[in-house]
C-alpha cells in the first residue's frame, strides 16, 4: 500500500468521523454561512474597501498574492484530480453542489488562509479572530460533504505560503 492510500485510508476514517457526529446537521446549516463568508466575490468587495480606504499596499498584496495562490490551486486540482467525498465514497452526498469537480485542495479554505494571514500582517489585533474563522471555513467545507480533512489542511497551507510570499515580497 502507497503513501497516498495510507492517507486517503486515514482520511476517509476522519472524515467518516466527522460525518457520523450527532449535531452534524446543525453544524452543516452553520457551515453553509460559514463557506459563504469565504466566497471570492465577498474578497473583491474586501479589496476594493481596502482600496477606498487606501491601505493599497494591502490591496497590492491582496491582488497579487491571490493570483499566485489560484494558479498553483489551480494547477494542484487538475494535477492531483482527487474525487471528492460524493464521488468517492458508496452511499454519501454532500449538503452542497461543489463549484468544480476535484477536491485536493480546499480552496475555500485557501482564500481564507490567505486572508487570515494577509489582514493579521497589517491589524494584528484581529489575528486571532481571522484565524478562528479562516479553520471554521476549513471545518465547513469538511462538514458540507465537499472536502476531506486532508484537503482543508493542505488548502490552509497554500493559502499561508501564499500570503507568507507575497508580504515577503512586497512589504
Amino acid at each position: 500500500m502507497n503513501i497516498l492510500q495510507n492517507i486517503h485510508a486515514v482520511d476517509v476514517h476522519t472524515f467518516s468521523w466527522f460525518m457520523a457526529r450527532k449535531h452534524r446537521v446543525g453544524f452543516t446549516r452553520i457551515g453553509r454561512a460559514i463557506s459563504f463568508s469565504a466566497d471570492g466575490p465577498l474578497y473583491a468587495l474586501l479589496a476594493l474597501s481596502l482600496w477606498w480606504l487606501e491601505f493599497n499596499t494591502l490591496v497590492l498584496i491582496l491582488v497579487m498574492g491571490f493570483a499566485l495562490e489560484r494558479c498553483l490551486y489551480f494547477l494542484l486540482k487538475r494535477g492531483f484530480k482527487r474525487n471528492r467525498p460524493a464521488d468517492a465514497l458508496e452511499n454519501f452526498s454532500s449538503f452542497i453542489i461543489p463549484s468544480d469537480q476535484f477536491s485536493f485542495p480546499s480552496g475555500h479554505t485557501s482564500g481564507a488562509f490567505f486572508i487570515a494571514y494577509c489582514l493579521s500582517k497589517f491589524f494584528p489585533e484581529f489575528s486571532v479572530l481571522l484565524y478562528i474563522w479562516a479553520s471554521h471555513v476549513g471545518l465547513s467545507r469538511i462538514f458540507l460533504g465537499v472536502h476531506f480533512p486532508t484537503d482543508t489542511v493542505m488548502g490552509a497551507l497554500l493559502g499561508t505560503a501564499c500570503a507568507a510570499i507575497m508580504v515577503g515580497v512586497l512589504v
